[in-house]
């Protein structure tokens, strides 16, 4: 991606874009007005069998301005940045204001609140891969997968993936703030035996620095390992037993728990945890906190989508939950400050023990070891949770035989109530860290 034009420099005039577009939605009668913008740009490639699928550049800008008569609110988007879109866009941004009803809860945060200070966070380490070299990548996953199991009957798509992108947000407090960022990945799926016996997996890697990605061969490598030792999947009876989930799956469990303490679910009366600040819901030993500022980490961010400084917190501690996940809006819907998640958390830390997940694996000895997951099957208005899932069956503390096709259930408090240990093999390929989970009994529906 050698050809590209997006630099951190670029910021300065990005700002001054949107310090116009705040200047025209006050002369248009605006009493506020916020503005986010992000500028992006980015290579994709696949392959599969040897050939190449697909080759994209895309390269996108965007401007979301959202102005307040008073409390009365209204939003609108372009694309474009010159003079005239942005007067149309303010205009009918105005429009729509003009015929909502006033919300009380509406508005920006509280100018004392603006963050003031953003930390560099090292988001930004850009990868100059031309489309042949990236083509180059994908085929050699491939490539490796094929040589690393004879079991290995075809290849369901190789890619890699490398973006880049400017993001600003200011509003007519003053603040303005923006970061550079960037983001690279490589995956690959295979698929083993053939016929009625055929069984697909993948494996693949995420980092803002390209070169901490896996090599193109060990994602192959452990594509095939991962595909060829399903073969031989069956179905269990029916039964109630220890569920442990592999670490790259774990992270779920803890996005439904955050889902379930933020703002809009809790005001809108639809979590499951409504009220349970305070409450113990987890096992004592067990804390989760956020750490937004972790130097390069896909989630960090020095400020939320309000305009308000990011911060360290925890969200559990002794198993009890300490603070909910709110923006400006969603606090002051529920009475309560900015926790500064406006958009959501940024990087979850869970804690671990010091068992890898073969250590786990003997501690459980009788149960299920879930390796993929499928379909929705999580209401977080009541907690019920039942997913398909295929992994592998324990018994007396080893691996017996490859699952599929069973449902695992219970509820999500109970779940996060019985979580009898956490694994030392914490996933970083995202912005939830966390080691392979072992619950202590789940309903496994099979045969």
């Amino acid at each position: 991606m050698s050809q590209t034009q997006i630099r951190p420099q670029d910021l300065p005039q990005l700002e001054a874009q949107v310090n116009e577009i705040i200047e025209e939605a006050k002369r248009q009668g605006a009493s506020a007005c916020e503005v986010s913008t992000g500028l992006s740009e980015g290579l994709s490639v696949s392959v599969r069998e040897g050939e190449v699928e697909t080759v994209e550049f895309n390269r996108d800008q965007g401007f979301s301005i959202t102005l307040y008569v008073g409390q009365q609110k209204g939003s609108a988007s372009t694309s474009q940045a010159g003079t005239g879109a942005v007067r149309e866009t303010v205009a009918a941004a105005l429009a729509i204001a003009r015929h909502t009803s006033a919300d009380d809860c509406a508005g920006l945060a509280e100018a004392n609140l603006m963050a003031t200070t953003l930390p560099d966070l090292d988001l930004w380490h850009p990868w100059e891969i031309t489309a042949e070299q990236a083509i180059d990548r994908a085929l050699a996953a491939e490539a490796a997968a094929f040589a690393a199991d004879q079991r290995i009957s075809k290849g369901d798509g190789s890619s890699v993936d490398s973006w880049r992108g400017l993001h600003v947000y200011g509003n007519s407090h003053g603040f303005i703030g923006g970061f550079a960022g960037t983001r690279h990945s490589a995956s690959c799926v295979m698929i083993a035996g053939t016929g009625e016996q055929m069984q697909r997996d993948y494996w693949y890697d995420s980092s803002r620095i390209a070169a901490a990605l896996q090599s193109a061969s060990s994602i192959g490598q452990q594509a095939a390992l991962r595909a060829a030792r399903r073969l031989g999947a069956r179905r269990v009876p029916t039964a109630n037993v220890p569920v442990l989930f592999a670490a790259e799956l774990a992270g779920s469990l803890f996005r439904h728990f955050t889902a379930a303490i933020s703002g809009g679910n809790l005001y809108r009366h639809s979590s499951f945890l409504e009220g349970a600040l305070g409450q113990k819901l987890f096992p004592e030993w067990l804390a989760i906190d956020e750490r937004p500022h972790i130097p390069g980490a896909l989630g960090s961010a020095a400020f939320d989508n309000d305009g308000l400084a990011t911060f360290d917190k925890a969200l559990v501690k002794d198993g009890v939950l300490q603070s909910y996940l709110l923006g400006t809006y969603s606090g002051r819907k529920l009475n309560m400050p900015s926790t500064a998640n406006a958009g959501g958390v940024h990087n979850l830390f869970v804690s671990h023990g010091q068992d890898d997940q073969a250590a786990l694996i003997k501690r459980m000895r009788r149960g299920l070891l879930v390796t993929e997951l499928m379909g929705g099957g999580v209401n977080l208005v009541t907690g019920d949770y039942s997913r398909g899932a295929a992994g592998f069956w324990v018994e007396n503390g080893e691996i017996q035989f490859p699952v599929e096709e069973v449902t695992i259930a219970a509820h999500l408090k109970d779940i996060f109530g019985n979580i009898v240990a956490i694994g030392s093999d914490v996933e970083k390929r995202g912005t939830t860290f966390s080691g392979s989970v072992l619950i202590e009994q789940m309903t496994v529906a099979g045969s």
